[in-house]
């Protein structure tokens, strides 16, 4: 099971990387110290925090020359990480 699916490149988050936060999509079933270790081991950082959050399923709807079409974003779980001061993730560096 993979626990880190993958990171969340925004502007939002992108904008809080100075501070030490980063963003990702984790597995649904991952604990925080799971989170953690897989990311301690992953980039070699020591993390300081990490919160977790899952955001709902949201029905979406759309017209179309065919008709309605209807259906559903599915959920995620999302990991906000803070790493000690100093430390920087580099997303593009396992690649």
């Amino acid at each position: 099971m993979s626990i880190i699916i993958k990171p969340i490149i925004t502007e939002k988050v992108a904008n809080k990387n100075d501070k030490g936060f980063y963003g990702f999509i984790v597995s649904k079933k991952a604990n925080k110290t799971q989170i953690k270790q897989t990311i301690e081991k992953t980039y070699n950082v020591k993390v300081v925090s990490i919160n977790t959050l899952n955001t709902a399923v949201k029905n979406i709807s759309r017209f179309t020359k065919s008709g309605l079409l209807e259906g559903q974003k599915s959920s995620i779980k999302k990991a906000i990480v803070k790493v000690a001061d100093g430390q920087v993730i580099d997303y593009y560096g396992n690649l």
